[in-house]
């Protein structure tokens, strides 16, 4: 007991030394030196010690020896502290302040990596993750022959993944309200038609995802529904359609897991369509 106590006392005080001596560095007016500490800062993990001196440092040290360093470093330190948000900001910075710099590549490259970290769930508003696959772009257009090109590509692929999966719950969204009870109207139609447009533009853009049966799925299900729930005047025209739909199905996916549900939408359709 005695022994954890007195660790946990030393402990304290060497934080509060450390603490103590960070004071001083920040408010000294000596600029090299309190450079040389945020390298130091910086090598040791100390992430968020570092920005906050290297936030002022930087301006202070424009046009200077240690400009282009300063600035990288401090973009790195905010990556490496989780603030992915102004990581993204500052590498941007760089390069568009030394386009041609000793860390303009990497500097290219960690805007789409900081970009990429805060990239949310599928279900989520993916702006941040269009920002970093144009990142991403860019940083294999500049530099084609990167050696981190291999990486970026790999990540570019995972977040348009990560796209075509919002499409996708969007899609299946729409096919799931248009079967509620008690929503068999005008309602009903256009959630099945939102979902097979929906499907239709993500298989435009996408064409070889790998959930490309799974948006056909949705396509002949809601095309189905909206046989089944038609107007008179329209009925025979969509049960065709569906026909025509559930065909092209079985032709692209033979071994379909859902084939039987497919060939039962057939066997119902033409009972309409024969008449």
């Amino acid at each position: 007991m005695r022994r954890n106590v007195f660790i946990l006392a030393c402990a304290a005080i060497l934080l509060t030394g450390c603490a103590g001596e960070f004071n001083r560095v920040y408010k000294s007016h000596d600029y090299d030196y309190r450079y040389e500490y945020a390298k130091q800062c910086f090598a040791e993990g100390r992430y968020v010690q570092a920005v906050n001196l290297l936030q002022e440092l930087v301006t202070a040290m424009k046009g200077g020896d240690n400009a282009q360093e300063s600035l990288y470093m401090l973009a790195m330190a905010q990556y490496m502290s989780r603030d992915y948000e102004s990581a993204s900001q500052t590498f941007k910075k760089y390069g568009t302040s030394y386009p041609k710099g000793v860390y303009a590549e990497k500097a290219s490259f960690y805007v789409g990596e900081s970009l990429y970290e805060s990239a949310p769930e599928p279900r989520l508003d993916q702006t941040p993750t269009i920002g970093a696959i144009n990142a991403y772009q860019q940083f294999l257009d500049q530099f084609p022959d990167s050696r981190l090109r291999e990486e970026a590509q790999q990540k570019l692929f995972e977040l348009q993944d990560k796209l075509i999966m919002k499409e996708y719950l969007s899609a299946k969204l729409y096919f799931n309200l248009g079967g509620y009870f008690g929503n068999i109207n005008a309602n009903n139609e256009s959630n099945y038609t939102a979902c097979i447009i929906t499907a239709e533009n993500a298989l435009k853009t996408y064409p070889f995802t790998n959930l490309r049966e799974d948006f056909s799925m949705l396509i002949t299900k809601s095309k189905f529904q909206l046989a089944e729930n038609s107007s008179d005047e329209r009925r025979l025209e969509r049960y065709r359609d569906a026909e025509d739909e559930c065909y092209g199905f079985l032709n692209e996916f033979p071994e379909s897991k859902e084939k039987s549900t497919v060939e039962r939408y057939i066997a119902k359709c033409k009972k309409i369509t024969k008449d």
